[in-house]
C-alpha cells in the first residue's frame, strides 16, 4: 500500500497570518501530521513555528513586539529602508528575545518551503530550507515576508528577492504538481474575497529596472483571483482541505493593537477546532 503524502500550505497576508498561527496551533495540538510545508510572506515566517513545534509563539512574540519601533513601522522604514526591522525581527527575536528552537526546525522530518518572487524575472522560487542557522537560508525567509515598495530587495546569489506572495500567493498548483496527495490551505480572507486591479504607475516607476517584476506586481490581482477560483474548484472536488476566516476581522497587515492581534488569533484556533474532525477524516480518507 503506497502511503499518503500531505502538505500544509500557508498563504501570507501580514498580520493576518495571526489566524494562521491559530489553526497551526490547533493542528499540534492536535498532533496532525505533515509531510510538508510550504509558507508564502507571512506564512513562511509563522510557518516555521509548526516545524519547530512552538505551539504558542507567534501571538506572543507579536502581541508583545508589534507596537515597538523597532519590530516594524515608519521608524524602521525610514531609519534602515525596510518596514521590517532586519536586525531585530530576524536575529533579536528569533535568537535572543524569544528563540526559535533551530535545532528542532532541523531535525523534524517535514520539508519546508519559503517561496520568494526573483525580481530579474518576475517569477516564483520554491526555496527548501532546513538549517536556518544558515545566514542564505534565513534570507530566503526575510524574502518571502519582505514587501514591495517598503523593502529593500533581499540579495542571495547575486540575484535579488522581495514577496513570495507577488508571483504565487497561494501556490496550490505548484504543491499538487510536487505528488503531494493530500493537501490542507490556510487561507486568511474569507470566503469570496477577490482582488481589486490597483494602479500600475507606482510599479513601473519604482520597478522601472525590473520590467517583468513590475509587471508581476500589476498583474498580482488577475493572478490571485483566478488562482481563488481554482481554489474553489479543487474545495468542491475534495482534492484540498481549506480553512479560512469564518467571519471578518479587520486587521491591518502590518496591525499593532494586540487586542486586534489576539481576536483574530482566537478566530484561528476557534475554526481550527471546529473544523478538526473535518480535518482528520479528509486525512484519513
Amino acid at each position: 500500500m503506497v502511503e499518503m503524502r500531505t502538505a500544509l500550505l500557508l498563504e501570507g497576508g501580514g498580520m493576518r497570518g495571526m489566524y494562521t498561527a491559530g489553526i497551526m496551533d490547533v493542528m499540534l495540538d492536535s498532533e496532525i501530521k505533515v509531510d510538508a510545508i510550504m509558507g508564502v510572506s507571512a506564512g513562511a515566517l509563522f510557518g516555521i513555528n509548526y516545524k519547530t513545534r512552538q505551539a504558542g509563539r507567534v501571538v506572543r512574540y507579536n502581541k508583545k513586539f508589534a507596537g515597538d519601533k523597532r519590530y516594524m513601522g515608519i521608524h524602521s522604514l525610514l531609519t534602515t529602508g525596510n518596514i521590517m526591522n532586519e536586525k531585530f525581527c530576524f536575529d533579536d527575536v528569533p535568537n535572543r528575545l524569544d528563540p526559535a528552537d533551530y535545532d528542532m526546525f532541523r531535525n523534524t522530518p517535514e520539508e519546508f518551503y519559503a517561496v520568494v518572487t526573483n525580481l530579474r524575472t518576475g517569477r516564483a522560487e520554491y526555496v527548501k530550507l532546513d538549517d536556518l542557522r544558515e545566514k542564505d537560508q534565513m534570507e530566503y525567509l526575510r524574502a518571502s515576508g519582505s514587501l514591495p515598495f517598503v523593502s529593500r530587495p533581499v540579495i542571495i546569489g547575486g540575484e535579488k528577492y522581495l514577496d513570495g506572495g507577488i508571483a504565487d500567493s497561494v501556490p496550490v498548483e505548484k504543491i499538487l504538481s510536487m505528488g503531494f496527495d493530500k493537501v490542507i490551505v490556510v487561507l486568511t480572507r474569507p470566503e469570496g474575497y477577490r482582488k481589486k486591479k490597483g494602479n500600475p504607475s507606482a510599479a513601473n516607476l519604482i520597478y522601472r529596472k525590473y520590467p517583468a517584476f513590475a509587471e508581476a506586481v500589476n498583474n498580482r490581482w488577475k493572478r490571485y483571483n483566478a488562482q481563488s477560483e481554482v481554489i474553489e474548484m479543487l474545495e468542491k472536488e475534495e482534492r484540498i482541505f481549506v480553512l479560512r476566516p469564518s467571519k471578518t476581522i479587520k486587521v491591518g497587515r502590518l496591525e499593532k493593537d494586540p487586542e486586534v492581534l489576539q481576536e483574530m488569533y482566537d478566530l484561528g484556533v476557534e475554526d481550527g477546532r471546529v473544523r478538526l474532525e473535518e480535518m482528520i477524516h479528509y486525512l484519513k480518507r
